[in-house]
């Protein structure tokens, strides 16, 4: 079986002078890497095929894949993680992970959370900032926390994100308008501890593999899980398997949320506690990192015992099955594919 790869490389666009903020959800090379020797290690024929403006000059010169394994996140606009998935269902070409219509949906936080609050998934009150003047219309208690409305990997969220007075919340979202170009979403701040759901599958067949505590250390911004704090979260964050009652009770929010917007093959669900020690959910990731070492869902996969290969697989067998493509290949445990992951592995710093 073919399968392609598409991706965003991070070093491409640092290249053409985008910032590293600018970048911080494209992909590392040796991320890529990984991917593509783990899938030949799993007995798939492997073709990288790059970024949307790549694909669509292979599409064009006839180029065709059994499947696609796409990590692409695209560069702008809240359809930017959707443009690769549309193009290829144009074609008729299956891929991994969720549709056109979860990705913008989840990229929108806040038409997001309307979706889960309308389905009964918990999630924190909010409103969206569209302009200035509606600031003043907020009515919502202190504190509060505001963040970009389209924006992962902590873009835009800081120390300051934690908001306790009115002239810290017309600061804090007018600099948000106006450096991000764009919504601000404004929720009730959420004071309790921090999960992350690790999920595989599709459907009724999708299964929580595992929830991890997000624990700030001393030195990181206090409060938030912000980009600083993921840019250097091997100083700045521990992370921890919970598998207690609040624990459960997010793996159970995760879920709902997870089948009740359509997600796909495999993703994150990031809840915090609220003031009553309840979780709620605060973001989807239907298109999470998978960095072997420096990505939550792999960290997840990690804690519990489950391999980066078997992470792999699981996903391909998802999107295997629900595209009607039958099982995956055999492994060939032969080769220099293997011997090269293997040596990658051992040699990537965290």
């Amino acid at each position: 079986m073919k399968v392609g790869l598409s991706y965003d490389l991070r070093d491409d666009y640092l290249a053409q002078g985008l910032t590293e903020e600018e970048t911080a959800e494209f992909d590392r090379r040796d991320t890529v890497d990984s991917i593509d020797w783990t899938l030949q290690d799993l007995g798939y024929k492997t073709d990288r095929i790059g970024n949307i403006k790549s694909l669509t000059s292979r599409l064009a010169d006839g180029d065709r894949w059994d499947m696609v394994f796409n990590i692409a996140e695209g560069l702008r606009g809240f359809g930017r993680e959707a443009q690769v998935p549309a193009l290829l269902e144009a074609y008729d070409i299956p891929y991994t992970f969720s549709d056109p219509l979860v990705l913008s949906l989840s990229l929108h936080k806040a038409m997001a959370k309307h979706v889960m609050r309308d389905i009964g998934v918990p999630t924190a009150d909010f409103v969206l900032i569209e302009r200035e003047a509606d600031i003043e219309t907020v009515d919502l208690t202190f504190p509060l926390f505001a963040k970009p409305v389209g924006e992962g990997t902590g873009k835009g969220i800081n120390a300051a994100s934690k908001i306790k007075t009115r002239s810290d919340l017309m600061s804090v979202c007018c600099n948000l308008l106006k450096t991000y170009k764009q919504p601000v979403l404004v929720e009730t701040f959420l004071p309790g501890r921090e999960f992350t759901v690790g999920i595989v599958g599709s459907a009724e067949e999708s299964r929580a593999i595992g929830t991890m505590e997000v624990i700030l250390n001393p030195d990181a911004e206090r409060d938030v899980y912000s980009y600083v704090n993921k840019e250097r979260c091997e100083a700045l964050v521990t992370y921890r398997l919970a598998s207690d009652l609040a624990a459960k009770q997010a793996e159970a929010a995760s879920l709902a949320a997870w089948k009740g917007l359509g997600c796909r093959d495999a993703g994150r669900i990031d809840l915090r506690l609220d003031a009553n020690g309840m979780p709620k959910v605060m973001e989807l990731n239907p298109l999470a990192g998978l960095h072997p070492q420096h990505s939550d869902l792999c960290i997840i996969a990690d804690k519990v015992g489950m391999t980066y290969r078997s992470l792999i697989e699981a996903i391909m067998e998802s999107a295997l099955k629900r595209n009607g493509l039958g099982v995956a290949p055999l492994a060939s445990f032969q080769g220099v594919a293997l011997k090269a992951f293997a040596a990658n592995l051992q040699g990537m710093t965290t």
